[in-house]
């Protein structure tokens, strides 16, 4: 047995005390006598550039303007520093389209595994973006590549060359073992191109007839919201009223290799790629059966597919591997890269392959403004840096360990709520009972971990996903799993007996396509 020393991350955090989160209904705006920071104390005392209320309101800024004039301020500048948590989520919901139901906390400072809202109320972050800050937020080290980067070049186009992204190729190619990469920005373009990439592989290589090549994809799958990528979604709710679909998609379930093999044998000549998560991460971290990914590996070079892993949120350390696929020790043929790529910085995507199928893509046929850009390059760079020198990957399989079993202590204090305790590294989940539960939600048990000081956020309706940064200590596990094991206790019962339950039980939400409940 290996015995892994997990090393304290480097953040200096514990000057700011950890106070008890203000419940939303007792978020009052700041008298004249609250202490105000940066800006908004330069603009009370009068300094900052000068505006006038009526010309703040002219530019829309109505309900900022009449937040600054209750305070005495003029500057435009301080309205962040001003505003309660209470004014900010208004402005959005009145100025922001209704895309989202965000937990109502307002994110005003991260550093490491902390955020602070703008009353000063510091939270553990059990979402991580996503998984986008894996290394923890404002990583110094990334941020001194983004500065430094900032001040001599940050757009060029791939119009031209630029002396950042050659470097950033170069790394993450021989990082991951691959010929050639494509850069882009978020995820869901990254989906993209690797769909692109496959049908023209296809077409040259595979010789697929014109305009015939398939995609299979997974039940439970999600790659993203654009058109081409919920084509191949079991989300109502990201699908209906955005029709026509995409053409050229089949199914199978997630786990199932003798419903891929059937398929393979009735559409292999015409399938050029297999898109899949290692760990299905929207679906509540659903992992496959011991062996799966292999057989994958298997069938697909049997029949000349394209084997493509979205490793969007498993990969870059996550899982307690550098790839998810690395479990199974299997190479996929494309993999897809993002959100920790740009360590919660900025949006950084890429996607791996060798020289046989990238090549596909010729000049003009894809291709981004901002793909490749030096900011970008040099923030990659940084973010890759740090989770090797840090060992992340070691320090997310131990601590992942740990925390599970933490987790499965609580479980075992009330087996009639949760109903399983699963994950790997730091990518774990918490699968409540809905009879248990009943009325409240998993939404509900996540305001109440907030109020206890752990953001996290619900999928589907009975699951928690819980994926703190890699750099979070013991200590901030233990707490979290002692939060979660007093809202079971505590909080849950006082929710049920406040929660009238008004409306007749919904009914199971099953999937257009298949007709199935796959999340129940």
């Amino acid at each position: 047995m290996v015995i892994v020393k997990v090393k304290p991350i480097p953040f200096h955090f514990h000057s700011i005390p950890l106070r008890t989160p203000t419940p939303q209904a007792a978020l009052l705006p700041h008298t004249n006598g609250a202490k105000l920071g940066g800006a908004a104390a330069r603009a009370q005392s009068g300094g900052g550039r000068g505006c006038t209320m009526a010309g703040l309101a002219r530019r829309g800024g109505a309900a900022l303007a009449r937040a600054l004039e209750r305070r005495g301020m003029c500057s435009a500048a301080a309205a962040a520093a001003a505003l309660t948590s209470e004014e900010l989520m208004r402005m959005e919901r009145e100025r922001s389209a209704h895309n989202y139901h965000p937990i109502p906390v307002v994110f005003s400072k991260g550093e490491g595994s902390h955020i602070l809202d703008p009353e000063g109320n510091k939270y553990i972050d059990f979402l991580s973006a996503y998984s986008a800050v894996n290394q923890g937020h404002c990583h110094p080290e990334v941020l001194r590549a983004l500065t430094e980067q900032a001040e001599r070049l940050t757009l060029s186009s791939r119009a031209f060359y630029n002396d950042k992204f050659p470097i950033f190729a170069e790394y993450l190619t021989s990082m991951f073992g691959y010929e050639m990469m494509l850069p882009m920005n978020t995820g869901a373009e990254g989906v993209e191109t690797a769909l692109k990439l496959a049908r023209k592989w296809g077409y040259e290589k595979k010789k697929i007839p014109k305009n015939e090549a398939l995609i299979v994809s997974c039940c439970g799958c999600f790659h993203g919201r654009t058109l081409g990528v919920i084509s191949m979604s079991c989300d109502n709710d990201a699908t209906r009223g955005f029709g026509p679909l995409v053409p050229g998609h089949l199914k199978v379930d997630f786990g199932d290799i003798d419903g891929l093999e059937k398929i393979f044998k009735e559409h292999g000549d015409r399938i050029c790629g297999f898109l899949f998560e290692p760990i299905q991460g929207e679906a509540g971290v659903i992992i496959p059966p011991d062996g799966y990914l292999k057989a994958v590996r298997d069938l697909c070079s049997r029949h000349n597919i394209l084997m493509i892993a979205d490793e969007i949120q498993t990969g870059i350390a996550r899982t307690g591997k550098m790839l998810a696929c690395d479990w199974e020790n299997i190479r996929p043929d494309v993999v897809i890269l993002g959100k920790a790529l740009g360590a919660g910085v900025v949006p950084v995507s890429a996607v791996l392959a060798d020289k046989d199928i990238m090549l596909c893509i010729k000049p003009g046929e894809h291709g981004s403004t901002f793909g490749g850009n030096p900011l970008a390059s040099a923030v990659a760079v940084a973010s890759l840096k740090v989770v090797t020198d840090e060992g992340l990957v070691e320090r997310a399989a131990k601590l992942g360990q740990e925390f599970r079993d933490q987790l499965q202590k609580v479980q075992q204090r009330f087996p009639q709520i949760i109903r399983e305790v699963r994950g790997r590294g730091l990518l774990n989940a918490v699968d409540l009972s809905n009879e248990a539960l009943s009325p409240a939600s998993a939404y509900d048990i996540c305001i109440k971990l907030k109020e206890r000081g752990v953001l996290a956020k619900p999928t589907h309706d009975t699951i928690i996903r819980l994926a703190p940064p890699l750099s979070i200590s013991p200590e901030e596990l233990a707490e979290a799993s002692k939060a979660f094991s007093d809202v079971l206790e505590h909080d849950l019962p006082q929710m049920q007996k406040q929660i009238k339950k008004t409306e007749p039980a919904a009914e199971k939400q099953v999937c257009d396509r298949c007709g199935r409940d796959l999340y129940g």
